[in-house]
């Protein structure tokens, strides 16, 4: 919980940097710091501790990218969030997206971060690599995405569904050579084809 919650913090670092530097950003989402604490003398000898927030606590995104949630959609704190995902998403080429952001206000906490099946970097997330697929078919570009020059997902994602669609629907055609081997040597394997 604390690798992952301080990994993503330090991507949030980075962003904030970026983010802060462009005139009309405004104020940037912040994860918390989260520590880890050994009481030998207890009967959980282990415990996490991070900064109380007080006020109001928001879900600005979830694990599975599912909920339809109008704070993350129509706020600032919800939309610099989503900003936040693409902009990670978008520096790691796609091999890492931090998700479950919620706390109060620009003060974040309990995030998860997804990876793909390999990791990234020696990095493994702790939650579902349909996660980064999802979030590429629903996120929608805002105006923060924009001031940082994200690229649109959408395009992306819809090229690469109809390259995927376009690959099952290729037939062989009239120019596909086929080589044989006589009967007696002849293997499943024997049968060559090539396309031009």
């Amino acid at each position: 919980e604390c690798y992952v919650q301080n990994t993503a913090r330090e991507y949030a670092k980075i962003y904030a940097a970026e983010a802060e530097s462009l005139e009309g950003f405004g104020e940037v989402p912040e994860i918390i710091p989260i520590f880890l604490v050994h009481r030998p003398a207890n009967n959980i000898p282990y415990a996490t501790v991070e900064e109380e927030l007080v006020g109001e606590f928001v879900k600005y995104s979830v694990r599975d990218g599912k909920e339809v949630n109008f704070l993350r959609r129509d706020s600032e704190a919800g939309q610099k969030c989503c900003t936040f995902q693409h902009w990670v998403y978008e520096k790691t080429n796609g091999n890492l997206l931090v998700t479950d952001l919620q706390g109060v206000g620009m003060k974040l906490t309990d995030v998860g971060i997804a990876t793909l099946a390999k990791g990234y970097k020696g990095f493994k997330g702790n939650c579902s690599i349909s996660f980064i697929e999802q979030f590429r078919a629903l996120h929608q570009c805002n105006k923060y995405c924009e001031m940082l020059g994200l690229k649109s997902l959408r395009t992306s994602h819809q090229k690469q569904r109809k390259a995927t669609s376009m690959k099952s629907k290729i037939l062989p055609n009239s120019s596909t050579i086929k080589k044989t081997v006589p009967k007696k040597s002849r293997e499943p394997r024997d049968f060559i084809s090539s396309e031009n």
